[in-house]
C-alpha cells in the first residue's frame, strides 16, 4: 500500500501584506505618497505658505498700506548676523543723497549707523488670527521704528514696505485659491455626481453646459465678467466676486471626471444596496460613492488649486479683479508694469518669486498625489 502524498505546503503571509490587506485606500494613498519624495518636499512648502498666509500681519514690518514719498524706492537691505564676533543681527541704516548728475534720491547703507534687530518686536497694531488685538511682530528694530530703517525687499513708488505687503498679498491670493477651489469642488461633484448618476437628459444637458463653458476663451470670459462688477463696489464684495466667477469657471474640469467615474460605479453592488434601502440621490452620492474615490479628488484638488491662483493674479495684473487698496500678489506684480519703474527697481519683480514657487510645489504635490492615488496600480 503506496504512502498518502504530502499536504501541501500552506502559503506564508507576512505581517506586511497583512497590513496592506487589511489597509483602507486612504491609507495605501498615504504609504505610496511618502515614497514620493519630492512631492513630500513641495506639500512642505505649500503648508508653509500657508502658514505665512495665517500669520500674514505677525511676519509682516511696518503697516502695509502706510505711503511717505521720502521713502519711494527704496532698495532692499542685507542682514549682518555678526558684529565684532558676536551674534547680533543688525542693518545699515540708509543715507540718502541727491545724484547732481540725474537729480535722482540714491540711498547707499551708512556703516557707521548700526540697527540691531530683535525677535518679537512691537509694531502697528493689528488682530492676531481676528482673535485679540497686538502689536507683536516676529522680526523689528531693538530701537527705533521699523519703517524708519528696516526694508527687507526695498520700497515701491509710494514708499511702501514690500516685504510687508508681500505677507498680506500671500494670505490673499492663497485663500482665494482654496475658497474657488471648495466652491468647485462642491459644484464638480454634485453635477458630475448628478449627470453620471441620473444619466439620460440631465446627463446631456450637464454635458452640454460644461462643453459651452469650455469653448468659451478664457481670458475674453473674464474680461466680460470682471468689468461687470460696480467701480463702487468694496474691497470685500470684489474679493467675493472674483472667488464666485473663478468657481464657476473652474468646475468643469471636477465634473467630467467625477461623472466618469460615477458612470463605472453606478452598477456596483454597494449603490444598488444603497438604492433598495431607500438612500436618497445626494446620500449615495456623497455617502457611498464620493468616499470610494477620495483619493482621485484629493489629487485633481491639488492640481485645481493653481489654477485657480493663477486665475487671481493675472486677473488682477491685468486691473480686472482686485484694486487697491486691496493686497494680492497680482496687485503687486501691477508695479512691475512699467519697465521705467521696473529700470530703477528691479526687486519690484521679487513678488514674482512666490508665484513661481507656489505653483510648481502645487503641481509637484499633484503629481505625486495622482501616483499615489492608485494605490495598487
Amino acid at each position: 500500500m503506496s504512502a498518502p502524498a504530502p499536504a501541501a505546503a500552506a502559503p506564508i503571509v507576512t505581517a506586511a501584506e497583512e497590513k496592506v490587506a487589511a489597509a483602507t485606500q486612504l491609507q495605501l494613498t498615504w504609504w505610496r505618497f511618502r515614497k514620493h519624495k519630492l512631492a513630500v518636499a513641495s506639500g512642505i512648502v505649500v503648508v508653509l505658505f500657508y502658514v505665512m498666509a495665517l500669520l500674514g500681519d505677525f511676519l509682516a514690518v511696518t503697516e502695509p498700506h502706510a505711503t511717505d514719498a521720502s521713502r519711494s524706492y527704496i532698495p532692499p537691505q542685507a542682514i549682518h548676523f555678526f558684529d565684532d564676533g558676536e551674534f547680533r543681527p543688525h542693518v545699515y541704516a540708509l543715507k540718502g543723497k541727491r545724484d547732481m548728475r540725474t537729480f535722482k534720491l540714491v540711498y547707499a547703507p551708512d556703516s557707521s549707523d548700526k540697527r540691531y534687530l530683535r525677535l518679537f518686536a512691537p509694531g502697528y497694531r493689528y488682530e492676531f488670527l481676528g482673535l485679540f488685538e497686538t502689536d507683536i511682530h516676529l522680526l523689528g528694530l531693538d530701537r527705533g521704528k521699523p519703517e524708519d530703517a528696516l526694508f527687507l525687499l526695498g520700497t515701491d513708488q509710494l514708499g511702501r514696505d514690500v516685504w510687508s505687503r508681500l505677507m498680506l498679498a500671500t494670505r490673499t491670493s492663497l485663500t482665494i485659491g482654496l475658497v474657488g477651489v471648495a466652491l468647485s469642488l462642491f459644484l464638480g461633484v454634485l453635477l458630475g455626481g448628478i449627470s453620471g448618476l441620473y444619466g439620460g437628459v440631465v446627463d446631456t444637458v450637464i454635458q452640454r453646459v460644461i462643453e459651452i463653458l469650455r469653448s468659451i476663451p478664457t481670458i475674453p470670459l473674464w474680461m466680460g465678467l470682471a468689468a461687470a462688477l460696480p467701480t463702487t463696489w468694496s474691497v470685500t464684495q470684489v474679493y467675493i466676486a472674483i472667488t464666485v466667477i473663478i468657481s464657476l469657471i473652474g468646475w468643469t474640469e471636477l465634473a467630467r471626471v467625477v461623472r466618469g467615474r460615477f458612470l463605472a460605479l453606478r452598477e456596483e453592488d454597494f449603490v444598488t444596496a444603497a438604492e433598495l434601502a431607500g438612500a436618497s440621490r445626494l446620500r449615495i452620492i456623497f455617502r457611498h460613492m464620493v468616499p470610494s474615490f477620495l483619493s482621485h479628488i484629493i489629487a485633481a484638488i491639488s492640481l485645481a488649486l493653481p489654477a485657480m491662483i493663477i486665475s487671481e493674479t493675472t486677473l488682477s495684473f491685468l486691473g480686472l479683479g482686485l484694486r487697491p487698496p486691496a493686497i494680492s500678489w497680482g496687485v503687486l506684480l501691477q508695479d512691475a508694469q512699467n519697465i521705467q519703474a521696473l529700470g530703477i527697481a528691479p526687486w519690484l519683480l521679487a513678488v514674482a518669486v512666490p508665484v513661481v514657487v507656489v505653483i510648481l510645489a502645487f503641481n509637484f504635490l499633484g503629481d505625486g498625489l495622482r501616483d499615489a492615488a492608485d494605490p495598487y496600480g
